[in-house]
């Protein structure tokens, strides 16, 4: 069996929200706010949703779409309130290892606003080249937190 190269990639995403840090921080830790923005992409639907947000905490989303299906997996590592988390996830589609990540989110406070630097570094184990679409993705979910939060 003939498996293809691991292909390594990083990229780092800065999102400013007109929110402090505490108000930031709570999209990622509280489970009904991420549930509004950490969604598939259009006519992707959840199957399950579970989020232990704590040192040694575990995430995971599971969806389907038309064509396949999700899971994303991660654990929490570091966690410093209203100021940075890290976390490592795995990342299958339709049963298959497509990835696994290192993942830092970092909060800056700016006054009355925050300063958000994603970073993250990827193992692609599928042949996926390079991480393109995955930070496309994953800045179309930085962007839905500030219409989370002004809601």
């Amino acid at each position: 069996m003939s498996l293809p190269r691991i292909a390594h990639d990083r990229f780092v995403i800065e999102r400013v929200y007109a929110f402090p840090c505490s108000e930031v921080f709570a999209a990622w830790s509280d489970p009904e706010v991420k549930a509004q923005w950490f969604i598939g992409p259009s006519g992707w639907k959840a199957v399950r949703r579970e989020l232990d947000f704590r040192v040694g905490g575990e995430e995971v989303l599971h969806g389907r779409f038309a064509t396949g299906e999700t899971l994303f997996r991660a654990r929490y590592h570091h966690i410093e309130p209203d100021a940075r988390i890290v976390y490592d996830y795995d990342m299958w589609l339709s049963g298959k290892a497509h990835s696994v990540s290192l993942a830092t989110v970092e909060l800056i406070d700016r006054g009355a606003k925050t300063q958000l630097i994603f970073t993250e570094q990827v193992a692609f184990l599928d042949g996926t080249a390079n991480a393109d679409a995955r930070k496309h993705g994953t800045a179309a979910h930085l962007d839905r937190i500030a219409g989370v939060l002004q809601t």
